[in-house]
């Protein structure tokens, strides 16, 4: 069968002009969807289950990044995870992001020259695993979540001066409250739980603009929508099924670990 891909671009134009040069490139290549999303990627990428996904870095809403998160939380376990292509416009610490992390990327607009090479990379990655046994699928795998999570990472961008104090409103006040108290950032709805041993506030940032402001040191990010603080995980439990559940000093609550950032505790 011919191999399949999606592309993920939110500019039509765009989108159009890679597909053609893919045609080109890469004839066989069979392109299943053409979203313009990352919450559309993520859907439909987990519906076809393409073997290459073509990410746009930035789209609204999800980022081409925060959908490949979504994608490896929700991937099923028995299905080799797709290839990636990242494709960004001139952003030097996005290029040498990749590079760094050996992951490929397309430069907008997308070059010939540059795209046969991707494609050729792709053709050996997808060649290599029709013949891996399941241990080799699953190294892949994590391979690629440690990819993932480096770019995702908070400070991966380069944030200067970690975030001190959250301002939160309370009423008609607003209250002050050190970073060194918080135990969890949860993301809800349209705003963050800023969690403290006694206490919940509610603010408006968005965790994804919250953690580059974030010591990675001082606070992990174990799912999605959750960053705990690391000296107040008191214990990692695995449940029957393998995954993993943090259970904190001062808070009552278990925390779900993500596939993503669960091989943070492999060795526990």
């Amino acid at each position: 069968m011919n191999p399949t891909a999606l592309i993920a671009e939110d500019e039509p134009l765009l989108a159009a002009a890679l597909q053609a040069e893919l045609a080109r490139a890469w004839p066989e290549l069979r392109i299943t969807a053409q979203v313009g999303d990352g919450a559309s990627a993520v859907r439909e990428a987990l519906a076809l289950q393409p073997q290459v996904l073509f990410l746009d870095i930035r789209m609204p809403g999800m980022t081409g990044l925060e959908a490949a998160a979504g994608l490896a939380e929700a991937w099923p376990e028995d299905v080799p995870f797709p290839a990636l292509v990242f494709v960004t416009a001139y952003d030097q610490y996005a290029v040498q992001a990749f590079e760094a992390q050996a992951v490929d990327y397309l430069l907008k607009p997308v070059q010939a020259e540059r795209l046969a090479r991707t494609v050729q990379r792709v053709q050996t990655l997808l060649a290599q695993r029709k013949h891996e046994p399941p241990a080799q699928r699953d190294a892949s795998l994590a391979h690629t979540l440690d990819q993932l999570r480096a770019l995702l990472a908070p400070g991966a961008s380069g944030a200067a001066e970690p975030l001190r104090m959250i301002q939160a409103s309370v009423g008609q006040q607003i209250r002050l409250l050190p970073v060194e108290e918080v135990i969890v950032f949860e993301a809800a709805d349209k705003y963050v739980r800023v969690l403290t041993a006694d206490s919940e506030l509610l603010i408006r940032t968005p965790l994804k603009d919250l953690l580059p402001q974030l010591d990675a040191r001082v606070f992990w990010q174990v799912h999605r929508g959750t960053v705990v603080r690391a000296s107040a995980i008191h214990s990692v439990h695995r449940d029957e099924t393998g995954k993993l559940h943090l259970q904190l000093r001062q808070r009552p609550e278990r925390w779900p670990v993500s596939r993503l950032y669960a091989p943070r505790f492999r060795a526990m």
